[in-house]
């Protein structure tokens, strides 16, 4: 996954951006960059340690309806190879799984950026709304 994306995920999750923003970019992007785009929001929500009581709130955030195959996957379990099930639907599934995964991540984010809030040295848990801290990250793209 592009830096730049996961500085997005990563500010969706501190609600500095919306998830509109974040579903609009997944939109346009072609059907491999998808699947990349996904498994990497799944390896960001296997870091941020989601639980399994982050399930029901994560549907409920998610707006979809609790009998779309994601939100039926999702009630199996967080556990990786539940999360790559998910994320291996099939192409007309895979704005359902990322508007899901971007809820199950926001709520594991949350808890663990409380924790780890301003670590030095784990930049996604850095108050990203500092451009500062924007520029130094972009700068480490070129």
């Amino acid at each position: 996954m592009k830096l730049e994306y996961e500085i997005l995920i990563n500010q969706y999750g501190q609600d500095i951006i919306d998830t509109d923003r974040l579903v609009s970019l997944f939109d346009n992007l072609c059907d491999n960059d998808k699947r990349i785009f996904i498994n990497g929001l799944v390896t960001l929500i296997i870091q941020s340690r989601p639980e399994t009581g982050d399930i029901e709130p994560a549907v409920l955030c998610s707006r979809l309806k609790p009998t779309y195959t994601p939100c039926v996957l999702l009630k199996k379990g967080v556990e990786s190879s539940n999360l790559y099930k998910i994320a291996e639907l099939p192409n007309n599934e895979l704005r359902k799984v990322i508007i899901l995964l971007l809820s199950v991540f926001k709520i594991a984010y949350r808890r663990r950026y409380e924790q780890e809030r301003d670590n030095p040295d784990k930049w996604w848990y850095w108050d990203l709304s500092d451009g500062k801290k924007i520029n130094l990250l972009n700068s480490m793209i070129k």
